[in-house]
């Protein structure tokens, strides 16, 4: 089984992220992450599904996407030609200074950004692919990580 993504470009309206969600459960398809997030024009919204499956259950999955009515029109990414990136918010178990000071240089070398301090936690926020985003969780797993928010995958062509 492979992963792969597809991009749909839907109406912006209450209810089509519950079709499309059930388009998937019906058919016994597996969603590994869903995003969607409004476009530049306020009646389209673009969702992004990460899905696994050989050749067969994509196929169907493509054609069974076209088929709703909401959706305008449904890309098959290839994720080698694609701009793939996640978010995500972790808070760290950071009571002592040195603890703060480690966790921050850690967020430094991965690029993120700090974006909240407490007096027992550190909040890290860190952007990129989800093999970066697992390598940075893995890395602060030993200080003791309280929450984890990953927004799941956001795609687009290159070009």
């Amino acid at each position: 089984m492979k992963s792969h993504i597809f991009t749909a470009l839907v109406e912006h309206k209450p209810g089509v992220l519950m079709r499309v969600a059930s388009l998937f459960t019906r058919r016994r398809f597996n969603i590994e992450s869903i995003s969607v997030g409004r476009t530049e024009d306020p009646k389209i919204a673009r969702m992004t599904i990460l899905t696994k499956g050989d050749e067969k259950v994509l196929e169907q999955i493509a054609k069974q996407l076209n088929k709703q009515v909401n959706v305008i029109k449904v890309k098959d990414l290839d994720v080698s030609r694609s701009v793939c990136r996640e978010l995500c918010i972790i808070k760290v178990h950071a009571p002592t200074e040195s603890q703060k000071s480690r966790i921050i240089q850690y967020t430094d070398v991965f690029r993120g950004r700090v974006v909240d301090v407490s007096p027992e936690t550190i909040g890290v926020e860190i952007t990129g692919d989800s093999e970066k985003i697992d390598a940075f969780i893995e890395l602060v797993k030993g200080s003791g990580i309280k929450v984890v928010a990953r927004t799941g995958l956001t795609a687009m062509e290159r070009g």
